[in-house]
């Protein structure tokens, strides 16, 4: 079975703020819809996420790593919400 690492993001135009989640699930799609409809993490609910970054692993044990590594890394996690502000053509940084 393979599973995801993501990070999605939450945009507040008004407070010039981006809010990032990390997680793992073996269906993005599903996780995405859950975080939304605030059925995913206590964290995400009551927000509109939406997918920044996603990387595909082999197995539960990797992903697990690899999400933990991406949780702790901050200079990474800053550099995947500049380039998904960019490709959204916001123009704040807040980060």
């Amino acid at each position: 079975m393979t599973y995801f690492v993501y990070l999605i993001v939450n945009i507040n135009k008004k407070a010039a703020q981006v809010v990032s989640y990390v997680g793992y699930t073996n269906n993005l799609k599903k996780r995405l819809l859950l975080h939304n409809v605030s059925k995913g993490a206590k964290f995400t609910k009551g927000k509109n996420w939406k997918l920044a970054y996603s990387k595909k692993y082999k197995n539960k044990s990797i992903a697990l790593k690899e999400e933990y590594k991406l949780k702790k890394n901050f200079k990474l996690r800053n550099e995947i919400k500049k380039r998904f502000l960019k490709n959204e053509n916001i123009s704040f940084t807040a980060l």
